[in-house]
Order: structure tokens, then C-alpha cells, then sequence
């Protein structure tokens, strides 16, 4: 045991120069020796090093976490590791204060207040603070999606889009609401629920100043001002705010009805006129008239009948 929380595994009778993988050769004019990788070519000046390297081929990790028994090619990660399990981050930005397990993601934070982005796109020249975020974005020009579903077969760009969509098919919903107990697949969705309660609106239109809890509905509402109407009908060229009201829409061409009344059968074109006919079977009239107290199943209905009290 290496140090509280390390678990070396060393193997018996270890020599990497008896190893197919390895050879060793020496320098003709100084006699140096050279520990050479046969796998990949690479030479180190120190056997102990091509030790090390070897693992990158073997995949072996001797190194294992006495806490959750993950383990590591390199002592140096498992030490890093265990950075987690104590809650240390000695790794400090003197700008904003977050601290870092490691000097890397340090080194890597700065670079927000720099504003450096060392990694460009060689297609459209779109730089990035790290280079796997530019890898990712590479995938959009060659249209590369690595990341597919087992269950339904789609593909994503990325390794967290696939998570996300696993839930899917899990129903997972890590993200729980702790004032009403609902669940959600993304922390994101989360919190933009979560100003229901709050009342927070942060997206504010300044046109007309109205504030919405979703940058979605502000977009939305924007078409109002624009008179943009983007989602259009490929039949008869009608255009809709909303891509839902082009979905309802298309019903007209196809006549399709998918709203069916389980009671007696009948079917509709909008899940709202379904639910306006199932009053006449449970009888609810949830619009009553301040005047006699009479009330309707519709606010049509109650609108028009409001015309004999005022004449």
C-alpha cells in the first residue's frame, strides 16, 4: 500500500525486456541504452518509463481506490482521484475563486478570463478554449456520430446525448422539483420549471415588455411583433407561429382525427375539442355566470348567454 487510499498490484517476476512488446538497444557512439516499444516504436531512455507506457497498450491498472475501487494505469491519476473522496480542490483561480482538483482544469478555466481559445476549426474557423470541445465540433462537418443507441439506434454526436437519451428508454428522472415532487431527464429542464414557483421571468421582451420564465416561449412570442410565421404547410403554403399549430393544421389535408372519445366513440382533429365533448358525458360545466348562476360547458357558450343580462 502505497499511501492511505492506494492499492498497488504488483505482478511477480516482472521484465519488460523478455516482453514481445519491448526491446532494448544502445547507442553505437556513447553506448547509452534506448528502451524501445515494439507496438508503437516510441523510445525512453529509462526502462522504468516504458514500464509506464506499456500500460497504454496492455490496459493494465495496477493502481486501484480503496473507496470505490476504481483503478488507474498511473499512480499520479489515482492520487488525483482521490482528490474526490477528501473533497480537496488545492487548485485556486485568484480572479472568481472556483477551485480545481487538478492544475490542468485550472490551467484550462483561465482561459475564460483571458478569453484565449487556442483550438480553431480548420473548416470554419471557429476556435474553442479546449481541444475536445473542438473535436466534438468537428463532428458537425464530417457528420461523424460515434454514439448510438442499442435500443432505437440513434446516433449522437456526443457521449452526454446519448445519456440523455438513454433516459428515454429508462424513464430515469434524476432531477426532482423539492417544492412539488416532479421529475425531470435534464438538470436544465429543472430549472427553468423550477421559476413556476419562483415566479422568476428573466427573458423579457423589449418590444412590448412582457417576461417569460423560458428563452422558448420569448422566441415564441417575438413572431407576435415580427409577424414571422416559419413553419409552413408543404400542401397549401398556410405559414403557423408554432410548429404545433402546423401539426394541427395538416390534419385539414390529411383528415386526421387522433382524438378519440372512449365513451361513445367519436374522434376529433385537437386534443382541447375532445376534452370540450367529454363534459357532455361526465356533465361538467366549469363556466357559470355571475349574474344567475347558471353554467355551461363552454366560455362560448357562457359569453353568449351573458347577452340576456346585458341586452
Amino acid at each position: 500500500c502505497l499511501q492511505t487510499g492506494y492499492k498497488h498490484h504488483k505482478k511477480k517476476n516482472s521484465n519488460v525486456d523478455k516482453s514481445p512488446m519491448s526491446q532494448t538497444d544502445s547507442d553505437p557512439t556513447t553506448g547509452n541504452k534506448s528502451f524501445r516499444c515494439d507496438t508503437c516504436g516510441k523510445d525512453f531512455k529509462f526502462k522504468s518509463i516504458l514500464n509506464r507506457h506499456l500500460r497504454s497498450h496492455t490496459g493494465e491498472k495496477p493502481y486501484s481506490c480503496e473507496t470505490c475501487g476504481k483503478s488507474f494505469s498511473y499512480s499520479s491519476n489515482l492520487f488525483e482521484h482521490l482528490r474526490i473522496h477528501r473533497g480537496e480542490k488545492p487548485f485556486v483561480c485568484e480572479t472568481c475563486g472556483w477551485s480545481f482538483i487538478r492544475r490542468g482544469s485550472l490551467h484550462v478555466h483561465m482561459r475564460i478570463h483571458t478569453g484565449e481559445k487556442p483550438y480553431s476549426c480548420k473548416m470554419c474557423q471557429k476556435s474553442f478554449t479546449r481541444r475536445d470541445h473542438m473535436r466534438t465540433h468537428m463532428r458537425i462537418h464530417i457528420g461523424e456520430k460515434p454514439y448510438f443507441c442499442k435500443t432505437c439506434g440513434k446516433r449522437f454526436r456526443q457521449r452526454g446525448g446519448l445519456q440523455l437519451h438513454m433516459r428515454i428508454h429508462t424513464g430515469e428522472k434524476p432531477y426532482v422539483c423539492k417544492t412539488c415532487g416532479r421529475s425531470f431527464t435534464r438538470c436544465d429542464v429543472l430549472s427553468a420549471h423550477m421559476r413556476i414557483h419562483t415566479g422568476e421571468k428573466p427573458y423579457v421582451c423589449h418590444t412590448c415588455g412582457t417576461g417569460f420564465s423560458q428563452g422558448s416561449e420569448l422566441t415564441r412570442h417575438l413572431r407576435v411583433h415580427t409577424g414571422e410565421r416559419p413553419f409552413v404547410c408543404n400542401t397549401c403554403g398556410k405559414g403557423f407561429k408554432q410548429k404545433s399549430e402546423l401539426a394541427i393544421h395538416l390534419r385539414v389535408h390529411t383528415s386526421e382525427r387522433p382524438f378519440v372519445c372512449h365513451t361513445c366513440g367519436k374522434d376529433f382533429k385537437q386534443k382541447s375539442d375532445l376534452a370540450i365533448h367529454l363534459r357532455v358525458h361526465t356533465g361538467e360545466r366549469p363556466y357559470s355566470c355571475s349574474n344567475c348562476e347558471k353554467s355551461f360547458r363552454t366560455a362560448s357558450l357562457l359569453k353568449k348567454h351573458k347577452r340576456i343580462h346585458t341586452g
